[in-house]
């Protein structure tokens, strides 16, 4: 082989470049190279036959396009998909899930429920994920074995879980993490506060002073319902989004995870502080929990990103139903049949959310020197024929499953359709274990 200067690790040659920047770009004829776990080439496929690679793909009837990223979600929380469905945000987590969870959740449904759910989210072309749960060092051994991207906001709380004992507590050991995963490039830790009714004022204050001095990611789960924004008015005075601006908490390293009931005061606050919203458009509707006005936030700057929130809310962590999901509740709710186009919605699942992760440097979009989190997606299968848009087919027809390969930092985790580092059906057996235990828990309670 030879060593020449262009010789690259990895030669993609597919029918389509969608690099997300810029905006609503299809690149034909065009290929893509990796070195060192970076994009290193993009350029005219006739230009691409002088490099040498270790390894050369031919992708027909397939588009390359950063891999997703998936904002906000509860990776372990997979275990519990389908446990309580079709009931009200508040019963839902007092009655059900908050219960199931203090007779189960330790270390071990941790990492076998993340694992199912990065299994599931590598195969629907995810390869950036935010989580949200107890034990994050169990998640973060199940992402660092299987070799996704992931950002992991450690809960606080007020009161004690199976994790820690108070707001001091989940902090600490939080930061703890920090310090022990300071090195691992794939994995950053945030802080999570879960949301201003279950934490307290000088507690979010205790966020905002570290999360300040460290410079790091705050994701909170904020005006969710519009019963949660009224109850905050009637204890405090303030609307929870204004809680969080007073204290220091409102800013560009802000995710605020929602943010169904909106006025426009606090969409201009958002567009001022920088800060970013997370939409869970499928999570939202399936708790009847509202809507986000995405298409106003849009149009006053503010950044939103896609999340899928937990499988047991969902029911699945599938980003690409959660695009066309998002564009067609965003026409629906604007009356407007212009606005959340393909492209706004191909925005959101990429670069939306590696800017409200702050990784937009990184990743989010196919460029030169950014780290090459990649997917191939097949065109080529009857539903997604004719096709007269690359772009538009990602966003309304397909589904997850054209998802053929998949690269994270250059290297493949997912080669035509299969996993290279996960054995699937230990990941399943593991998850007929959890179902078994926690069936015969319910139905002894």
């Amino acid at each position: 082989m030879s060593t020449k200067e262009t010789d690259v690790d990895t030669l993609l040659h597919p029918d389509w470049i969608i690099p997300v920047l810029p905006r609503g770009a299809v690149m034909r004829e065009h290929s893509l190279a990796i070195n060192h776990g970076r994009i290193s080439h993009l350029l005219p496929r006739a230009e691409a036959q002088n490099l040498t690679a270790r390894q050369e793909l031919s992708l027909p009837g397939q588009a390359l396009m950063p891999g997703l990223v998936n904002a906000h979600g509860h990776a372990a929380m997979s275990l519990l998909r389908g446990y309580a469905d079709d009931l009200p945000l508040t019963p839902w987590l007092e009655q059900h899930i908050w219960p199931a969870e203090a007779a189960h959740v330790s270390p071990d449904f941790v990492r076998d429920g993340t694992e199912l759910a990065i299994t599931e989210m590598l195969l629907s072309g995810t390869t950036t994920f935010s989580d949200m749960y107890f034990f994050p060092d169990a998640a973060a051994g199940a992402a660092l074995a299987t070799g996704i991207r992931c950002q992991l906001v450690f809960p606080i709380l007020d009161f004690p879980t199976a994790w820690a004992r108070d707001a001091d507590d989940y902090i600490n050991k939080g930061l703890r993490l920090r310090d022990e995963l300071k090195h691992q490039a794939l994995v950053s830790i945030g802080f999570g506060p879960h949301a201003t009714y279950t934490v307290s004022r000088d507690n979010l204050h205790k966020v905002a002073t570290f999360a300040a001095e460290l410079d790091t990611p705050v994701q909170i789960h904020l005006h969710e319902t519009a019963a949660e924004v009224l109850a905050a008015v009637e204890e405090t005075g303030e609307r929870p989004l204004d809680t969080l601006n007073a204290i220091g908490l409102l800013g560009p390293r802000t995710q605020c995870v929602h943010m169904t009931d909106l006025g426009d005061q606090d969409i201009a606050l958002l567009a001022a502080t920088g800060a970013h919203v997370v939409h869970c458009p499928q999570s939202n509707m399936k708790l009847a929990s509202g809507t986000c006005p995405v298409s106003k936030l849009l149009a006053s700057g503010v950044n939103v990103a896609l999340g899928t929130d937990s499988a047991a809310s969902n029911n699945d962590l599938n980003l690409f139903a959660e695009m066309q999901t998002a564009a067609l509740l965003g026409k629906l709710s604007a009356g407007d049949a212009t606005v959340m186009g393909s492209s706004d919605a191909l925005y959101m699942a990429t670069m939306g959310g590696a800017r409200a992760l702050g990784l937009e440097q990184e990743i989010g979009s196919l460029e030169i020197g950014k780290q090459a989190d990649v997917i191939a997606v097949d065109l080529s299968d009857p539903a997604c024929q004719p096709l007269y848009n690359p772009l538009s087919q990602l966003v309304y027809t397909c589904n997850g499953s054209q998802v053929r390969h998949s690269w994270v930092a250059g290297e493949q985790l997912i080669c035509d359709r299969t996993p290279t580092r996960i054995n699937v059906e230990d990941v399943l057996q593991r998850s007929r274990v959890w179902q078994e235990t926690i069936s015969v828990k319910s139905s002894h309670s």
